[in-house]
């Protein structure tokens, strides 16, 4: 007789998992932040106008909630701009400058910390006092003295909103790579002739590189939040170019008289770094194993 299949728990299998879905808050994230991504990519096909196109005769044009027509679904600023259109490639603009400056400060930290925990001594302890010396100087003042003397082009704000936060990488991969370094498997690849190059990218990095992310995700609404202030304060992205700080800090004039010029992308800012957050820490509670 053929012989009953046998289940797996008699043969101590573990139990299949079950794929749980993300929380209701952050399902909302995932969902906000795909929506902006896509908007940035298709900008140049779903803007409805040129977002320096004028329309004088629109000028202050409320939205249509408040009685405005479909022309203009979000109302026009005090040159009759779409505010729509000028929203829809401020979030491209925002998330350029968000995504550029969390790469470069993520890659500049975690190099410095690579550094300092393969050679220790001097060089470490110079990485470390420039930690120190990048954590103790309010980065608010700093941006603003580099901007006011160097002037700005959307590089120069890039590579300076990517200093923000870099000693936090530096901190999290010296203090990885130290730990992962002691570990044998690290110590088994040095002894078959691997290059530090090869040890640092090829097996130290990936180990670490969920905790890398999740703190990337973290700082990634600091740097919208750094972006939207030095744009308000008129430092940040020049006109005729538009970002979201760019049309607070010119809306803010008109608060009385027409507050959608600011409203919309207020709401767009507190949405997106909202969302951020939300998928930042719930990464981090699936990612990192000190939590679990």
């Amino acid at each position: 007789m053929p012989e009953a299949p046998m289940n797996d728990l008699a043969l101590g299998a573990p139990p299949a998992r079950k794929r749980e879905l993300p929380p209701p808050l952050v399902m909302f994230g995932l969902i906000w932040v795909g929506l902006m991504l896509v908007v940035a990519l298709l900008a140049d096909l779903i803007s409805p106008f040129a977002y320096t196109a004028l329309d004088l005769r629109n000028r202050l044009s409320p939205p249509v909630f408040m009685g405005g027509d479909w022309l203009h679904p979000l109302g026009t600023d005090e040159l009759g701009r779409d505010v729509l259109s000028r929203l829809i490639y401020s979030i491209r603009t925002s998330l350029i400058i968000a995504f550029g400056a969390t790469i470069v400060g993520a890659v500049l930290g975690t190099t410095l910390g690579f550094l300092a925990a393969h050679f220790r001594g001097v060089v470490e302890n110079f990485v470390m006092a420039l930690v120190d010396f990048s954590a103790s100087i309010p980065f608010l003042i700093l941006a603003l003295a580099v901007l006011a003397f160097f002037g700005n082009s959307m590089l120069l704000f890039v590579l300076l909103l990517g200093l923000h936060a870099w000693e936090r990488y530096a901190r999290i991969a010296r203090g990885l790579a130290i730990s992962a370094s002691a570990q044998g498997y690290a110590g088994a690849v040095r002894q078959l002739g691997a290059r530090p190059l090869r040890v640092y990218g090829r097996h130290i990095l990936p180990n670490i590189a969920s905790t890398l992310i999740v703190s990337m995700t973290l700082a990634f609404p600091e740097v919208i939040l750094l972006e939207s202030g030095l744009s308000f304060l008129g430092l940040g992205v020049q006109p005729p170019a538009t970002s979201l700080g760019n049309m607070v800090g010119f809306g803010r004039e008109y608060l009385t008289r027409a507050p959608w010029i600011l409203l919309a992308p207020a709401v767009v800012i507190v949405l997106t770094t909202l969302s951020v957050s939300l998928i930042g820490d719930w990464l981090r509670d699936r990612l990192d194993p000190t939590l679990r």
